[in-house]
């Protein structure tokens, strides 16, 4: 830890990883719970978004390594939180009136259900290629000569703050007595994520300017 006075890019991936990660675990956690809440869908609905979320994503981490391989991690990494940010924003928006928070829709109809579900293929493409983009971007960032120290730094930033989503999203779901309301922490912890990436500059970066 105190070797990252040294190494301030190191730094800032650490604590940029730290927030997008959690943000990731928060929506792969409540995804569901909102879903059910919201929507008013089955536990086989559930069930079946986590297996699109699941398969999908393991398409998303190839291309994400093809993406990497072309034009390295970091990049690959600021795409997929956009995505991600987008998509969260698009989940806050449906609900069983209205999508795009705007738009009225029938109760009968399915349009919230097959947005969500483009949500849920979105949040796990984007999610397996930031984390594998992820640890491809550690390896540009760490110390050649203690990578395993880099990689423990890497499994304690995402520990250290674990809770910070679940009680941002129960903190604001109980503020403003709304479920839709309560995910929103969840787009904020994206945007902090992207912004702090912005001066990470590993190897292979320098190497192309």
């Amino acid at each position: 830890v105190k070797d990252l006075e040294r190494r301030p890019s190191l730094a800032w991936f650490l604590g940029s990883s730290m927030l997008y990660r959690d943000a990731l675990n928060g929506f792969y956690t409540f995804g569901g719970i909102y879903a059910a809440g919201v929507l008013g869908w089955s536990i086989v609905e559930v069930g079946v978004f986590g297996i699109l979320a699941a398969l999908i994503g393991a398409g998303g981490s190839w291309l994400g390594g093809r993406a990497d391989s072309a034009f390295g991690p970091k990049p690959v990494v600021a795409a997929c939180l956009v995505a991600l940010t987008l998509a969260s924003l698009l989940a806050v928006s449906l609900s069983r009136e209205a999508v795009l928070f705007a738009v009225p829709v029938g109760p009968e109809s399915r349009l919230p259900d097959v947005l969500f579900y483009v949500v849920g293929a979105v949040v796990g493409a984007a999610g397996g290629a930031v984390q594998a983009a992820s640890r491809a971007l550690l390896v540009a960032e760490a110390d050649e000569e203690r990578m395993t120290a880099g990689f423990g730094l890497y499994a304690l930033s995402g520990k250290a703050t674990a809770f910070l989503a679940p009680l941002a999203v129960a903190t604001a779901t109980a503020w403003f007595g709304s479920q839709q309301a309560g995910v929103a922490p969840v787009i904020l912890l994206f945007l902090a994520g992207l912004a702090t990436l912005g001066p990470v500059r590993g190897r292979l970066e320098e190497a192309r300017a």
